[in-house]
C-alpha cells in the first residue's frame, strides 16, 4: 500500500510536508551564513527548550524578525538554519529566557508542539519547519558537551554538527527510528493502551528499532514482546518525522499468525482484537466504552482509518 493511499483515508498527518531548501552544501560557509542572518527578511522560529513561541498578536505565526528574536535573547553564534522558503531565510533559535519573561512579552503565547498540531491553525509546511526545529533545538540543549572528552562543543556546519575544540572530535544530530504497526488477521485488528495515553485511547504498537535490526524484525520483536502475538509479513507502507523529541515513525502493516494476546510488559495497560465495526465506533466517538483512536495528526491515526476503509 502506498503512503498517499494513506493520507487520503484519514486527511494529511502532521510534520510530514517541509519544502524548505535546507542548503545542506553551503552550511559550512560562514560568510554566506552571515549574510542570510543580516538580511532584513530572514525570519525566526524561535523555541525555549520545551515549548514554541507563537506570535498571536494577528494570525497565529511562527515567523519572528530580527528584533524579535534578539530581545528573547538570540544569539548568532547558535543560529540554526532551517532552510530557504522562496528565497528568503529561516532560523531556528532556542531562547534562554525562562518561560515566564517569554509569556510576558504581549502577543506571544508559549505553547507545545502537539498542542499547536493539534489546534490546526498552521499550514503543513509550517509545522514540518516546526518538526526540525524541535529536534535541533533539543539536540543542541542536550549535547553542549562533546561524548568524549567531556569539554563544551562548539556550534558548527549552521547548525548541523557540533565540534569539541578540545579533542577534534565531530557530533551530528541523531533521527530514532520507530515502527509504529497496525497488526491485523482477516477482519480483526490488534489495538493496544499504553497507560501514557489520555483515558480511553486504543492505538497500534510501536517500539524503537535496535541496532543491527531490520524494519521487519523490529515489528516482529515488538509484537512479540508487547501482546505475544507472532507476525509474518510485515510491509512498510509510511513514514512521519514525529518530534518528540526526534523520531522516525516508521508505518508498517503485519500479519498475525495467531490471536492468543499475553501483555508481555509493563507497555500496555490492556490489548485486544477488535473488528472493523468497533473501530467504526471509536472513531465516530459512540464507542459504548467511550473508547478512541489517536487524533489526526498522527500515523497510528492514519495506519487505522486506511484499514477501516478498507472493508
Amino acid at each position: 500500500m502506498a503512503a498517499d493511499a494513506i493520507v487520503t483515508a484519514g486527511g494529511d498527518m502532521s510534520f510530514v510536508v517541509n519544502p524548505l531548501d535546507r542548503c545542506s552544501e553551503r552550511r559550512g560557509d560562514a560568510d554566506w551564513l552571515a549574510g542570510l542572518l543580516a538580511r532584513p527578511d530572514a525570519a525566526f522560529v524561535v523555541s525555549t527548550a520545551g515549548r514554541i513561541v507563537l506570535d498571536v498578536a494577528g494570525a497565529p505565526s511562527v515567523r519572528h524578525a530580527r528584533a524579535r528574536a534578539d530581545a528573547l535573547g538570540f544569539d548568532p553564534a547558535e543560529a540554526i538554519l532551517l532552510g530557504l522558503e522562496d528565497g528568503r531565510p529561516l532560523f531556528a533559535c532556542a531562547s534562554p529566557l525562562p518561560d515566564v519573561a517569554v509569556e510576558a512579552v504581549a502577543g506571544l503565547e508559549l505553547i507545545d508542539l502537539r498542542t499547536l498540531a493539534l489546534r490546526g491553525v498552521l499550514p503543513p509546511a509550517d509545522l514540518g519547519a516546526l518538526a526540525q526545529t524541535r529536534a535541533l533545538v533539543h539536540w543542541h540543549l542536550s549535547h553542549r558537551f562533546c561524548s568524549a572528552c567531556g569539554q563544551p562543543s562548539v556550534m558548527r556546519e549552521a547548525g548541523y554538527r557540533r565540534d569539541c575544540p578540545s579533542c577534534a572530535a565531530q557530533h551530528f544530530p541523531r533521527t530514532d527510528p520507530v515502527v509504529i504497526m497496525l497488526i491485523t488477521d482477516g477482519d480483526k485488528v490488534l489495538l493496544g493502551r499504553p497507560p501514557r495515553l489520555a483515558e480511553g485511547i486504543f492505538t497500534t504498537l510501536a517500539g524503537f528499532m535496535e541496532p543491527g535490526e531490520t524494519i521487519e524484525d523490529a515489528v516482529r520483536r515488538e509484537t512479540y514482546e508487547e501482546a505475544r502475538i507472532r507476525v509474518g509479513r510485515v510491509d512498510l507502507v509510511a513514514n512521519q518525522p514525529w518530534p518528540f523529541p526526534a523520531n522516525l515513525m516508521l508505518g508498517c502493516r503485519g500479519e498475525a499468525l495467531d490471536r492468543d494476546i499475553v501483555i508481555g510488559q509493563d507497555e500496555l495497560e490492556a490489548c485486544r482484537w477488535c473488528s472493523r465495526d468497533e473501530v467504526r465506533q471509536m472513531m465516530a466517538g459512540s464507542h459504548p466504552l467511550g473508547h478512541r483512536i489517536p487524533p489526526p495528526i498522527s500515523i497510528a491515526h492514519h495506519l487505522i482509518a486506511t484499514w477501516v476503509a478498507e472493508g
